[in-house]
């Protein structure tokens, strides 16, 4: 293990863990077999270690894109053995991912989104406005599509789109324009380089206010070349689907597009459907789930001064309790 890697797992602190095995504790049932556990998001594995250790006779399947993060993970759940099965796979490959173990269904699972420390904190990894690195932004280093050959390739009106929508960037066409001008004259592949280039692209007062006013198009950049939402959109009904009843889901998100998709499939699902007109609900009309939290839950104020990325944390968490028909 190099230097790096024993500062990543000693600096880690998983976001909102003791309300997350609060949540998820009541799905740990035996039921003729042993109780399964998926971390669609495996990261550095705190969440994973947390719900092995409180639940002897569980079994973890854990997905990750990053091999890096598949790589630490494995060390830190050495422990529990033949207990813990890691998959190099996106969390919307989890049917496909299910199918192959012959795993019929998952009592509990998580997902905490977005980007994680340790890619935050490893500069050359690209993420961070905060390091001169190259313009990477992969989290599955073996994909091909790089936030450089975003900047560098795609037509202008695309690239103020991607801003405009992932990173809720209001000056959007003005950064756009500007990547485009700077390209021109040489390819843009630096974090730094990019990061000056918005700065200045924006207005003088907006750039006094708001922290940096590279963190929207970092943001959507990133957003952009891991398919982050589409994939989301895809994996949040594989995952519910893969829920047997009285299974339990968490859903950590980081900010308000993922969010918004999360609050949205489960609003679906906890509301009753049958139509207006009839006097008496149908039972196949009830709600197959139900929520486990008033909105989204916030993390506590002592968290966030500890741990400062818990900060714009959203959970939301569900429990399946009718069968699809």
């Amino acid at each position: 293990m190099t230097v790096g890697d024993h500062a990543a797992e000693a600096g880690h602190v998983p976001v909102m863990l003791d309300r997350v095995l609060e949540l998820l504790a009541p799905a740990v049932r035996v039921t003729g077999r042993a109780p399964v556990y998926l971390d669609g998001t495996l990261g550095m594995g705190g969440h994973a270690e947390a719900m092995l250790a409180a639940h002897p006779e569980l079994r973890l399947i854990g997905l990750d894109r990053d091999t890096t993060a598949l790589e630490r993970s494995a060390r830190r759940l050495a422990r529990f053995g033949d207990r813990v099965t890691l998959e190099h796979a996106v969390y919307d490959e989890l049917p496909a991912v299910l199918d192959r173990l012959g795993v019929p269904a998952v009592d509990a699972a998580l997902f905490d989104l977005g980007v994680s420390s340790p890619q935050l904190d490893e500069g050359e990894r690209g993420f961070a406005y905060s390091y001169d690195a190259p313009l990477d932004m992969r989290m599955d280093r073996t994909q091909r599509l790089t936030a450089a050959e975003v900047v560098n390739g795609y037509p202008p009106a695309e690239l103020a789109r991607i801003l405009r929508e992932y990173g809720e960037e209001r000056f959007a066409q003005r950064i756009a324009a500007a990547i485009v001008r700077e390209r021109e004259r040489a390819p843009l592949d630096s974090t730094a380089r990019l990061a000056d280039l918005v700065r200045t692209a924006i207005p003088a007062a907006t750039r006094r206010t708001g922290g940096n006013p590279a963190k929207r198009t970092f943001q959507a950049l990133r957003i952009e070349v891991n398919g982050e939402l589409e994939i989301w959109r895809r994996a949040l009904p594989a995952a519910l689907d893969a829920l047997p009843v009285g299974g339990r889901i968490v859903v950590l998100s980081y900010h308000s597009l993922e969010d918004r998709i999360t609050k949205q499939a489960l609003a679906a699902l906890t509301a009753d459907t049958t139509p207006p007109e009839l006097p008496v609900p149908l039972p196949e009309h009830q709600p197959r789930f139900r929520l486990l939290t008033r909105g989204a839950e916030l993390p506590s104020g002592a968290e966030t001064e500890t741990n400062p990325r818990a900060g714009s944390v959203r959970l939301r968490a569900a429990e399946r309790v009718r069968e699809a028909r």
